[in-house]
């Protein structure tokens, strides 16, 4: 069910077609005092009358017209009111801020020939520094990708200095580095809206963004690189090309599964938590 007085966060908007050949939109909606999920759907003449940008993720809306459909569980929507709009991600001081991060860390990389593939990657493709890290389930803003890069890194170096085992600094970085790079082809963002959705092409040309680090990497014979990248997802259910329940597998392995799974977890999940 739902009230006409709550306000709810936007949780994840996508458009598709119905049997019909009209649009229908789906939107999903967190109730900010209890946080309960309402799933809803927007016919599309009333998706006609709204512009993107109200569906943004972390927009507070209130829900002003609208019926519950007890048999399907979701809410059918007629009209939405803005309560307060989400930033569209991080603002262009930020983004640079992040990036001299990222930059100082494969300045790190005293390999020349790992530095300098590594460098190339970003130099070849700067809209890396907009990207989001995912549709919904985390850094999913403008930045997002940036963000949660630099994190890895940040947690990688900190772990480092404890270490006993003899790691290879130069590729952990690396592997922090390139271990999501593949998600500038897989997601595409709207800088107007904030709208995230999946690149058109990406799953006929390449099973995950992993697969595309791990092939490149391993193309250009960074083979220790790319074994990172493909475990760094830790189960084969869950996207990774080599699962860690295998034994006998390098630390490193566990490592980079592990940083990425805590930025994931606890990093700024979307543009609302940016405000706090």
């Amino acid at each position: 069910m739902f009230n006409t007085e709550d306000t709810y966060e936007v949780v994840i908007f996508s458009i598709g077609d119905t049997k019909a050949g009209t649009k229908m939109g789906k939107l999903q909606l967190k109730n900010t005092v209890d946080d309960s999920i309402l799933n809803c759907i927007l016919w599309e003449e009333t998706l006609n009358r709204f512009d993107n940008k109200l569906f943004r993720t972390g927009n507070l809306v209130r829900i002003v017209s609208g019926s519950f459909n007890e048999k399907f569980n979701n809410c059918l929507v007629s009209a939405l009111e803005l309560i307060k709009e989400a930033k569209l991600g991080l603002e262009e001081k930020d983004i640079e801020k992040y990036y001299e991060k990222l930059q100082s860390y494969i300045n790190r990389i005293k390999d020349d020939k790992l530095r300098e593939f590594v460098s190339t990657q970003f130099e070849q493709h700067p809209e890396f520094k907009i990207m989001p890290a995912a549709k919904l389930m985390h850094h999913n803003y403008i930045g997002g990708l940036l963000v949660h890069t630099v994190e890895c890194l940040e947690f990688a170096q900190l772990n480092m200095e404890h270490f006993t085992y003899q790691a290879n600094p130069d590729e952990i970085f690396a592997a922090c580095l390139l271990h999501d790079f593949g998600k500038i082809f897989e997601y595409t963002i709207d800088t107007e809206t904030g709208l995230i959705d999946y690149a058109p092409g990406f799953r006929e040309e390449w099973i995950s963004h992993s697969q595309y680090g791990f092939s490149t990497c391993m193309n250009a014979g960074f083979k220790r690189v790319a074994k990172m990248i493909a475990a760094h997802h830790g189960r084969a259910d869950w996207g990774a090309i080599i699962d860690l329940d295998q034994k006998d597998l390098e630390p490193e392995l566990y490592l980079i599964h592990f940083i990425d799974n805590l930025s994931a977890k606890f990093g700024k999940i979307n543009t609302r938590l940016l405000e706090d």
